[in-house]
């Protein structure tokens, strides 16, 4: 039902029936517009100050806007220029028990995309917690941070940030520029307005971005616009992430694909950039739990194909590692593609428009 919806949402289904479907989607979409709005107005009366510095990074659409991948980039920046920074996320599709968790737990308990950036970031605290504000003082009071990152954070109204980051698929920027349920935006699009700085990312699978600029422009006139690229870095078998391989070792190779993930269509084009060919494609709904029987028929079927390589992404090793040492033994390597943001222009301000919040 929901990849149903989904594809209600974003016009893959047509037909009478489908067109009755849409319209009544389309009424509901007002009303929660509508509830949007209000929401937004209240909770921005008076919006929770923190005792640190809040960067927050979001989306204004459902599905893969690259933001985990900006997050773990800011992260890693505000690191090396010294200050304590500290990711506070919801953890979806997390044990919903569990109410503040942090890097040492599993991905069942975190969540799987708040566990991948734990284990990707090291010394870099990562909390897990529904209720934002509850979580950003436990970071405080636990690591002494100056820095809260929120990721999905754009529509967390009742914190006042010091920061507003929003991606932008460049591939897909706004659906049909419909409200759920009838299309995939969360906000109304004049929501970009509260934006500091708009990140299109994955420019490289779109590189003409010149009218979706106007577009924020004429939106936002005073936002920062940056792009970037995911850039490929290169593969490693599933079970030794420490040892990256040349993103160049399957060129002329056939492989299957497995995702789990918002926008499966940008991962498998940045496989074809790669000049792979893909042999199968399993695509499953985004934050999939994968279970015995989903890995058999990959293999099995990866198998009949004569395939060189079963390929994943890293935020769907998290919920495959358990099952693959007695499926894979002998078989075709199972590998992950790790992918880097980029920044390709407007990197420098960006830098700068980061060190002038602890100026202030």
């Amino acid at each position: 039902m929901r990849d149903y919806l989904y594809n209600l949402a974003t016009d893959r289904y047509g037909g009478l029936i489908a067109s009755a479907i849409k319209f009544l989607l389309f009424i509901l979409s007002l009303i929660y517009g509508a509830i949007v709005r209000i929401l937004i107005l209240f909770y921005g009366l008076k919006p929770k100050r923190l005792s640190c510095k809040v960067i927050s990074v979001g989306n204004i659409t459902l599905g893969g806007s690259g933001k985990t991948s900006l997050v773990e980039y800011i992260a890693n920046y505000l690191k090396q220029q010294g200050r304590r920074v500290v990711i506070l996320t919801r953890g979806y599709k997390k044990n919903s028990k569990l109410k503040t968790q942090n890097s040492k737990l599993s991905y069942e308990k975190m969540g799987d995309e708040p566990f991948m950036l734990a284990n990707k970031l090291g010394d870099i605290p990562v909390i897990v917690d529904v209720d934002r504000i509850r979580g950003a003082k436990k970071a405080m009071e636990d690591y002494q941070v100056d820095t809260v990152l929120l990721d999905d954070g754009f529509q967390q109204w009742r914190i006042r940030k010091d920061l507003e980051i929003v991606t932008i698929d460049s591939t897909d920027p706004f659906g049909n520029q419909h409200l759920l349920p009838r299309g995939i935006l969360r906000e109304p699009l004049s929501s970009l307005k509260r934006a500091d700085t708009l990140v299109l990312t994955k420019t490289n699978l779109n590189p003409d971005t010149v009218d979706l600029k106007d577009v924020l422009s004429r939106i936002n006139p005073s936002a920062l616009i940056i792009e970037s690229i995911h850039q490929p870095m290169g593969f490693y078998k599933i079970n030794q992430p420490d040892e990256l391989l040349n993103v160049g070792i399957l060129k002329g190779k056939t492989v299957t694909l497995v995702s789990g993930i918002g926008e499966p269509d940008s991962f498998e084009n940045l496989i074809i950039s790669l000049g792979i060919n893909i042999g199968l494609a399993f695509r499953f709904p985004d934050h999939h739990h994968y279970s015995e029987k989903d890995l058999k028929k990959i293999v099995e079927a990866s198998k009949k194909k004569n395939i060189d390589a079963i390929v994943t992404t890293e935020k769907d090793t998290v919920r495959l590692t358990s099952y693959l040492r007695p499926l894979t033994c002998n078989l075709q390597p199972f590998l992950v593609l790790r992918i880097g943001l980029k920044i390709i222009k407007n990197e420098n301000e960006f830098h700068s428009r980061l060190l002038r919040l602890y100026s202030l």
